[in-house]
């Protein structure tokens, strides 16, 4: 059998695969999982089209977590027990899909050569609806689209869910919303290990100058000052890395460069009473609601009042969006009174951050340990980077 030949028959099978495994989740069995996805993503008038119902339900199958840790693929696979070891190995790898948006490189039948915007790779993707799928595609447009595995055959992808088509006129839209997913959606951007490490770098040099600049890598602030702060520093940092000068010290005299984006804090850190601000060099650099309250309990763990600050420290032990990072650095900063305030606040005697801390925080925080850790801050590819600079001003 020619290599044409076999492509063909294992892109008919696949759409044979797919169609099954929708037609699992969307059984009975799944139903009280994907309804609320569905409704939520109808918005509030509850309608939505056809092209967003199509991608949450591919985002269910095939990445959705069940409640024992399985995606609808995993269920499908084990409950079909006389799949081929083929077919298997196919649908398990639609599990991570690729999600980007891309520019067409060239056009082959039912393939499309693809550079991917936000990791700044290529992928050879094929569709399994035949090549009218692919009809209104033009070299040098643009596809939003998702891609997964065609396995068994190396490097080949296959469209999955909608697909959404761009001229290539609409190459300023299309690099503004890549900018926007490659920096709301790093995740997407470190599919390609060279952007990993592009990203490890840039954060440390960053974290260098704001540490050289604020005198610190933690400072403790009032919203204002944190919002304040925070966008002359970048302002300078911008200007530093144009010009090719040090961004300097607070009091140094920089001036502020207009026109760039202001940093502003969320709702919940712009009323809270202080904010501390950590540029971690693995966690990168994170914000923290009341982070003052809470060195003052580290500090004097007797102090008149402590049930707030106690709460707090619950807060910040219980919640997924705050990691292991401000508490160990409370603890590095007073191990005097550390376990003092762990015993009050556990009700334990016998604890000692030196022999419990590490397993209470792995306890609370086990998809911090889980975690493949990735930089703080995400990498633009060079592709993008081109597109944005041609972009009309």
């Amino acid at each position: 059998m020619d290599t044409v030949t076999g492509l063909a028959q294992l892109l008919r099978r696949s759409a044979e695969l797919k169609e099954e495994l929708v037609a699992f989740g969307e059984s009975r069995a799944f139903e009280r999982f994907l309804d609320p996805l569905l409704l939520e993503a109808s918005g509030p008038e509850g309608v939505w089209d056809e092209a967003s119902a199509t991608n949450v339900i591919d985002h269910f199958l095939l990445q959705y977590r069940l409640p024992d840790g399985k995606t609808v693929a995993d269920r499908f696979v084990a409950r079909r027990t006389t799949l081929a070891d083929a077919d298997r190995q196919m649908v398990l790898a639609w599990r991570d899909p690729v999600e980007g948006l891309f520019e067409v490189r060239s056009k082959h039948g039912d393939s499309l050569l693809l550079l991917n915007l936000l990791d700044d790779l290529e992928y050879r993707a094929y569709t399994n609806a035949g090549r009218t799928a692919l009809r209104a595609v033009k070299k040098g447009g643009f596809l939003s689209a998702r891609l997964v595995a065609l396995a068994p055959v190396p490097d080949a992808w296959l469209f999955s869910g909608a697909m959404s088509s761009y001229p290539r006129t609409a190459v300023s839209e299309i690099a503004a919303a890549a900018l926007d997913l490659a920096t709301s959606r790093p995740d997407l951007v470190f599919r390609n290990p060279e952007k990993v490490e592009q990203g490890w770098r840039s954060m440390r040099e960053d974290r260098a100058a704001f540490t050289e600049f604020f005198g610190s890598d933690e400072l403790i602030l009032t919203p204002e000052e944190a919002e304040d702060r925070i966008n002359v520093y970048y302002r300078c940092r911008q200007h530093a890395v144009g010009t090719g000068q040090r961004p300097g010290s607070p009091r140094g005299g920089q001036h502020a460069v207009p026109g760039l984006p202001l940093f502003t804090l969320s709702p919940e850190l712009a009323q809270a009473g202080t904010v501390g601000v950590i540029y971690d060099q693995v966690d990168g650099l994170n914000f923290y609601a009341d982070y003052g309250s809470l060195r003052d309990l580290f500090a004097d763990p007797d102090l008149p009042g402590r049930t707030y600050h106690q709460d707090l420290l619950r807060t910040y032990l219980r919640e997924e969006s705050i990691t292991p990072l401000p508490i160990r650095r409370l603890a590095a900063a007073h191990p005097k009174t550390v376990d003092m305030v762990f015993r009050k606040l556990l009700r334990r005697p016998d604890f000692s951050w030196s022999e419990h801390g590490d397993a209470l925080l792995r306890r609370r925080k086990p998809w911090y340990v889980a975690a493949e850790q990735r930089p703080g801050v995400s990498v633009i590819g060079d592709r993008l980077s081109e597109l944005l600079r041609s972009r009309p001003r």
